[in-house]
């Protein structure tokens, strides 16, 4: 096969990816909007605005556009330096980080931390287990604020995400099929995550397996096993959504000078140590006080901190 051969497929192939690329990420990004627009359907909250499914759906489509950019850089630099880069921790700490601040710095607005005095230090082996209440897709963007580098549950079918699979594949998050009653699947989520903690790098866990505003749904145990399994230092954290995040005129708002929004808050609780002769039960209604102890109850419309300043039980 001639070069020009070689070069006329490499051209065809690529045209063929250009168009799975913008035909999945316009439809990805579309599927988020519906997402997003049920969460904030039940009439004790503020309907999502036409102005705020435009925000949405672009910042998934930013979102996908970046960490594709974002991932063949980083694989370029690991094949010039022969695999000697640590490309699943330049995944999450230059990409995935670094996509997420713009990503929320264009679309949602500020992000305060309080609490940083708790953070466990980076080296801390085995590494802790963050949970977090899930109330919107702005959650995934807004931990990264925390400057400590995790790994998520993911399903596989993230894989098929141009930017966002790829990535999510070389940062090496777990990711399993959630299909019916998968036991490989369970049994493999535990052994990879078990592993992220023994050698050193923290799993985050959303306990409660969905994300949902208008009420408080039981955690799931996933998060709680695997902390218990490895004697793992649980770091409970709240996520404060102001009510109007999405509607809100912001980022368009700063061009007639007005202020920014209010901030979207992090808080960091003490951390609960776990010697592993805890019930699950015991530990899961421990996070849930402390997570839901600075937010504002479900039905109020104020924002949803009152701070001035797994779909089975397996998963």
């Amino acid at each position: 096969m001639d070069l020009s051969t070689v070069q006329s497929v490499a051209v065809l192939i690529g045209k063929i990816y250009g168009i799975y690329a913008v035909g999945a990420m316009t439809l990805a990004a579309a599927v988020a909007v519906r997402q997003e627009y049920k969460i904030w359907q039940p009439s004790s909250l503020p309907s999502l605005s036409i102005w705020g499914m435009i925000k949405v759906f672009w910042f998934n489509i930013v979102w996908f556009v970046l960490c594709l950019v974002g991932s063949i850089l980083i694989s370029a630099k690991w094949c010039l330096q022969l695999g000697r880069s640590d490309i699943e921790y330049e995944g999450n700490q230059w990409v995935e980080a670094t996509v997420a601040r713009i990503c929320v710095t264009l679309f949602v607005g500020p992000v305060r931390v309080d609490g940083t005095e708790h953070l466990p230090p980076n080296d801390k082996n085995p590494a802790p287990v963050y949970v977090a209440n899930h109330e919107s897709q702005i959650d995934v963007g807004v931990v990264y604020y925390l400057g400590r580098r995790f790994k998520w549950i993911a399903k596989q079918s993230v894989l098929y995400l141009p930017g966002v699979g790829q990535i999510m594949w070389l940062s090496g998050h777990v990711l399993i099929q959630r299909q019916g009653r998968n036991k490989q699947s369970v049994s493999n989520l535990f052994e990879k995550s078990n592993a992220a903690v023994q050698s050193g790098v923290p799993m985050f866990f959303f306990p409660q397996g969905t994300r949902w505003i208008a009420n408080r749904r039981e955690f799931k145990d996933g998060a709680f096993k695997v902390a218990l399994d490895n004697k793992s230092t649980l770091i409970p954290l709240s996520i404060g959504l102001p009510r109007n995040a999405w509607n809100c005129a912001y980022p368009v708002s700063l061009l007639w000078g007005r202020s920014t929004p209010e901030p979207i808050t992090i808080t960091v609780h003490p951390s609960i140590p776990v010697k592993g002769t805890e019930s699950r039960d015991e530990l899961k209604q421990r996070c849930w006080d402390q997570i839901y102890s600075v937010l504002a109850p479900p039905e109020s419309t104020s924002p949803a901190t009152t701070s001035g300043n797994e779909s089975n039980k397996n998963k």
